[in-house]
């Protein structure tokens, strides 16, 4: 039924515990699961310094590559016939998500209600709920 999962996460315990679901279903649909990982630079504009703004993307990029890490991690540990990609992007977590979906055709989306930035959900609104509500695919909201 699902050939390409795509699991966004943000290195948070409920991302982890998305992508445990996200593993069950890639095992029993022999899917795909892409997981990725979305640096949030927009507030990285206007700062003065531009070795200070290289300094923070390159954390960001570490940050990324850890979450992306843990999650391969977890698939790995269950079973190596789950085939996984990881990616990194770079912009707005809820838009980059939804062009993903359209770009790698998928058929399904895995994520964690809020990570770590549960703050956001009431300053922002929610990228969950934003992908929810624009996606045009099914999406599992793990919490």
């Amino acid at each position: 039924m699902y050939k390409k999962i795509l699991l966004p996460t943000d290195g948070s315990e409920i991302a982890n515990e998305a992508a445990l679901h996200a593993y069950w279903i890639a095992k029993k649909s022999g899917a795909e699961i892409i997981a990725l990982s979305v640096m949030e630079t927009s507030s990285l504009v206007g700062l003065p310094a531009d070795d200070l703004i290289v300094k923070i993307k390159e954390m960001l990029e570490e940050e990324a590559e850890r979450s992306l890490d843990k999650i391969d991690d977890i698939v790995q540990e269950k079973s190596d016939k789950v085939k996984i990609t990881l990616k990194t992007e770079e912009g707005s977590p809820a838009d980059i998500i939804l062009e993903t979906i359209e770009n790698e055709d998928i058929d399904l989306v895995v994520m964690g209600t809020s990570g770590k930035h549960g703050l956001d959900r009431f300053l922002l609104g929610s990228v969950a709920e934003k992908v929810v509500r624009s996606a045009p695919c099914p999406v599992l909201v793990v919490q």
